[in-house]
């Protein structure tokens, strides 16, 4: 990744980001939502113009919604004359599985395994914040065990909302300080805070016994910051996590390609 330039798009269930990836790093994050082809498409645009000079920078995508990510490239396609890179159909993920063998895992989630991985080079727990929240291991080898999978934050409010004749409906956000919510949307900001909090905390208690260590905590999504900013288990947020892993198994699967290439 020091020297190849990539536009890398995440297309989670909700939301999409769009960012640059050089020098193992991701820069210039957009998001917008799944809903706004158009902006979407733009954001893409404008990445690969502010890095791309006199070549075209490559474009992946990687996508735990198809539907979206086909719009997506079929726009893209039609505006540049040439169709962007999917993980998974041109571009495999670089991490070890230790799954049941009908394991169909989410993109996003191997790829954070991936980045986790490549940055740590150690054992950890990957916490995603966002549409779900997922908490996932890897060991000291860079396998991939999976994890759990449950309703994120926002996901909850709204069940709860849905299903009840008297909640209201609401946006996550962190709740007060105070530890007793005094008022209806409080206590539901306070349940869901804390309760994706508890999850978390008993996940890794278990992953930990298991690997017979602690393992590193980090913590990505829309809702880490949130969730986890002052949660002293957490050891570190990556916001654009999943970028990151979309722009190693790009790296590496282009490197080696073209190395294949000069050698034919």
């Amino acid at each position: 990744m020091d020297e190849m330039q990539l536009v890398v798009i995440d297309i989670g269930n909700t939301r999409t980001c769009v960012g640059v990836a050089r020098q193992r790093a991701i820069h210039e994050a957009k998001t917008a939502t799944n809903g706004d082809l158009a902006h979407v498409t733009q954001l893409v645009l404008t990445a690969q113009a502010s890095i791309s000079g006199d070549q075209t920078a490559p474009i992946v995508i990687a996508s735990v919604n198809d539907v979206f990510a086909d719009q997506l490239e079929s726009a893209l396609t039609d505006q540049l004359g040439s169709r962007p890179y999917r993980v998974g159909r041109d571009l495999p993920i670089p991490v070890s599985c230790d799954l049941s063998p009908e394991a169909l895992t989410g993109q996003d989630r191997l790829l954070n395994a991936t980045a986790a991985w490549a940055v740590l080079q150690q054992a950890c727990i990957v916490v995603d914040a966002g549409t779900a929240v997922t908490v996932d291991f890897i060991d000291g080898t860079g396998v991939f065990h999976g994890g759990a999978i449950a309703p994120g934050a926002s996901m909850q409010l709204q069940s709860l909302h849905e299903h009840t004749e008297a909640l209201p409906e609401l946006t996550f956000d962190r709740p007060d300080d105070d530890p007793f919510g005094r008022d209806t949307a409080q206590a539901m900001l306070q349940g869901v805070y804390h309760g994706v909090q508890g999850l978390v905390r008993r996940l890794a208690e278990k992953y930990a016994s298991y690997y017979e260590a602690y393992p590193t905590i980090i913590a990505t999504g829309g809702d880490a910051e949130a969730i986890f900013g002052a949660d002293e288990l957490v050891d570190r947020i990556v916001p654009d996590l999943t970028l990151l892993g979309i722009a190693v198994a790009a790296q590496e699967a282009l490197t080696t390609a073209s190395g294949e290439d000069e050698t034919t």
